[in-house]
């Protein structure tokens, strides 16, 4: 008695269209979900208070920066009220506070970059590199990771 065999093909072994299609939604749809919902949680307004949330650079007393400060630009007075706040938060909540303030005051984004460097390279001295690695997100066009990986060496 003889079996006749007739091949089989497995599912696994198809490669047609709709499995490159399935393949790119996998590998695409986790970034564009992580940044959407970044991008959203940083437009949010966390302190319940609508006018208070904004940190600009004229927020800032004299009696918060050292007198040295008075008659630097505000993107320095900026720079450094982020940097003495990072000696005390985590670097998301200061970078918060970096969107904030050019968020409200957009003459401040041409600089949003370099404050964002110079808090990634400020976060791996206190933090260490993978630690401050782990706070980057997309704030002023990723200068912060930039920053990090500068510092990394």
């Amino acid at each position: 008695m003889t079996h006749s065999h007739t091949p089989q093909t497995r599912r696994s072994h198809r490669s047609g269209p709709a499995r490159r299609i399935g393949r790119s939604l996998a590998l695409v749809l986790p970034v564009v979900l992580v940044l959407s919902g970044t991008l959203a949680v940083t437009r949010v307004n966390w302190t319940g208070s609508p006018a208070g949330s904004v940190l600009t650079a004229s927020d800032v007393s004299s009696a918060e920066v050292p007198s040295r400060t008075a008659s630097h630009a505000p993107q320095d007075v900026l720079r450094d009220h982020l940097m003495a706040e990072l000696q005390d938060r985590n670097p998301a909540v200061v970078l918060t506070h970096l969107q904030q303030a050019v968020n409200g005051r957009p003459s401040l984004a041409r600089h949003c970059t370099s404050i964002a460097r110079a808090l990634g390279r400020a976060a791996v001295r206190i933090y260490g590199a993978s630690r401050a690695q782990s706070y980057a997100r997309p704030v002023c066009d990723t200068s912060f990771a930039t920053g990090v990986l500068a510092a990394r060496g």
